[in-house]
């Protein structure tokens, strides 16, 4: 199977935090999947960082590549056609964020972890 994290899935991965699913943290230690983190999630630890939205990700501020690597996960990098569709995406779900994921899942083909119920509304896979 072929994970994408989602940004709090991974925030509480990496974090070690039991608001991460059973279900979900054994899917991502399974050594047959694939785990994806996208660079929009990077984008997003750090942008809420900087608000101060995610006060306690510093550490992982610092080096958010490494930590993915760390993990031995895959980074996914965000093409033109992955914001076309975010931005094409239709329904009233408006973080640019997520809309971003949801794209990457879709056109990657790609199970999203994620406990955010709104995804279904878009058709992807998604494991909690």
């Amino acid at each position: 199977m072929r994970l994408l994290l989602d940004t709090h899935a991974l925030i509480w991965w990496l974090a070690g935090d039991a608001a991460l699913s059973p279900k979900a943290q054994q899917a991502i230690a399974d050594e047959g999947n694939a785990v994806l983190v996208s660079a929009v999630s990077a984008w997003e630890i750090t942008t809420k960082h900087r608000i101060r939205k995610l006060p306690g990700v510093a550490n992982m501020v610092a080096d958010i590549g490494a930590a993915i690597a760390d993990q031995g996960f895959t980074q996914l990098g965000i093409s033109v056609l992955h914001g076309q569709l975010a931005g094409s995406l239709p329904g009233a779900h408006r973080d640019p964020f997520d809309r971003m994921l949801i794209a990457q899942a879709m056109l990657e083909g790609l199970v999203i972890v994620t406990n955010e119920s709104l995804f279904d509304a878009y058709g992807v896979t998604r494991l909690w």
